[in-house]
């Protein structure tokens, strides 16, 4: 069992928030019963607008921008940003092609610049402090993205940002199963965060020492989290999930689960939202 004088402070995060009513009734409950402090909301969801009013009745809950620029809906009409979206405002659901897109084409940059700000200015609008950033499928890390995000994130006060870093090593010993995606997303991460952390250093925008939940991919379960969290040595990491009553039910009742709740206690593992970084 680990020491109880040792400093662990964890966020536990949902992203998805906003995406359909079954991720936003999770969350809400995952909360209120559980170990979530935090949200990541995608400001073009379908559920956005009771999103913003369960984040509005759960003031505890840090509320944090989920970026999308992929795999979803632009805020921007499609007349706007035409070699971003389709004509529907839908952004391309190929990860791949959308990022050597985003970092070959320099006349898309202009584009994404617009549509950033536009989901930034979205989420301003609904009132609520901005806890963190981050993006879908982690599109936040991508170099082009990075650098587009820095004037939102350091004005008028830096913002904490998800600096996706997930060791493979730990997670070999305590999940089984797709070891290419695993392996292959802890290499490409690593990369990514190696290359953003001086520059996030620099500009004082703070982040967790490690985060865990990438390489899991829908399967941050109770047992994943039972035997996470005695591995944990100080420091501030986040732990993140996609909890939904549909889809994703296993990791809605490992968030709520009662044996997650009394291990938290028995660790002395301090649950903070990003902001209290």
């Amino acid at each position: 069992m680990v020491s109880c004088d040792r400093r662990i402070r964890l966020v536990v995060n949902a992203d998805d928030f906003g995406k359909s009513s079954a991720a936003n009734h999770a969350i809400a409950m995952a909360h209120q019963q559980g170990i979530l402090t935090t949200a990541s909301l995608m400001v073009t969801g379908d559920a956005f607008d009771e999103a913003v009013a369960i984040a509005k009745a759960n003031p505890g809950l840090g509320v944090g921008l989920h970026l999308t620029l992929l795999c979803g809906r632009s805020c921007l009409p499609p007349h706007e940003i035409p070699t971003l979206v389709d004509n529907r405002g839908r952004f391309s659901d190929n990860p791949v092609r959308t990022g050597l897109r985003y970092f070959f084409n320099r006349t898309l940059r202009n584009q994404l610049a617009g549509e950033i700000a536009a989901q930034f200015n979205r989420f301003k609008e609904t009132g609520l402090p901005l806890d963190h950033v981050n993006g879908h499928l982690n599109i936040h890390l991508h170099p082009t993205v990075t650098a587009l995000l820095y004037p939102f994130i350091t004005m008028p006060r830096p913002v904490p940002i998800r600096l996706t870093r997930d060791f493979f090593w730990l997670n070999y010993q305590i999940a089984r199963g797709r070891y290419f995606y695993r392996s292959s997303h802890a290499i490409i991460f690593a990369c990514l965060s190696a290359w953003a952390r001086p520059r996030l250093r620099k500009a004082g925008i703070r982040h967790t020492d490690a985060v865990f939940g990438l390489l899991q991919n829908g399967r941050v379960d109770e047992d994943y989290i039972l035997r996470l969290m005695p591995r944990l040595s100080a420091g501030d990491y986040e732990l993140y999930s996609h909890p939904s009553l549909d889809q994703s039910r296993a990791e809605l009742e490992a968030l709520v689960s009662g044996r997650v709740r009394e291990l938290v206690r028995q660790l002395n593992i301090r649950l903070i939202r990003y902001s209290e970084l």
